[in-house]
């Protein structure tokens, strides 16, 4: 190799080290350490930084969004309509699509949220693009995804005590798409 090759390879090792150092963060200083747990993982990353990175950082405000979206479809014609037909004049992307979904309540009394929107599906078949038809040589399915729920565990009718509750993950129906 000659020296630019060389410099080349030296320049891109050095990026790549660089990128695997851990860097400070905004507002401290280089001689400070981190300090607090650290997120399982070969990155041992602190897990004050993993909260920021999460869209929902507590589970309080998870859980109120998940209340707001409940309460917008109670106050709106949405749970209703069952029409299995694409408005591309809509921009919500569950009346857009090949395979159109509208959105029902789950309710469990002894989940935390009781109340979860869950999609189900406005066809049995798709949407054929070209003549805006449905067309049952496909089939529209459900997509699951799982979502962080709290469980109340109370105990039996004879025993008398306080409820505890336990994280958990539930599969909720979130869109529907087309299969063949």
């Amino acid at each position: 190799m000659d020296w630019p090759h060389n410099l080349l390879f030296l320049l891109i090792i050095s990026i790549f080290l660089g990128l695997s150092q851990p860097r400070s963060p905004k507002g401290k200083r280089k001689g400070q350490e981190r300090s607090g747990p650290l997120a399982p993982g070969p990155h041992q990353v602190p897990l004050d930084l993993v909260s920021r990175v999460k869209p929902y950082a507590r589970m309080e405000e998870y859980e109120r969004n998940l209340e707001e979206m409940v309460a917008q479809l109670r106050n709106s014609s949405e749970l209703a309509k069952s029409k299995c037909e694409v408005n591309l004049q809509l921009w919500m992307s569950n009346k857009r699509s090949l395979s159109p979904w509208g959105y029902s309540i789950n309710h469990d009394p002894s989940r935390i949220p009781a109340d979860l929107p869950e999609a189900r599906c406005l066809c049995l078949g798709c949407v054929n693009p070209f003549t805006m038809q449905e067309d049952r040589s496909m089939v529209s399915v459900p997509v699951f995804s799982q979502v962080p729920v709290r469980r109340r565990l109370c105990p039996p009718p004879p025993r008398t005590g306080p409820c505890r509750q336990r994280a958990v993950m539930e599969t909720i129906a979130v869109g529907c798409t087309c299969i063949f």
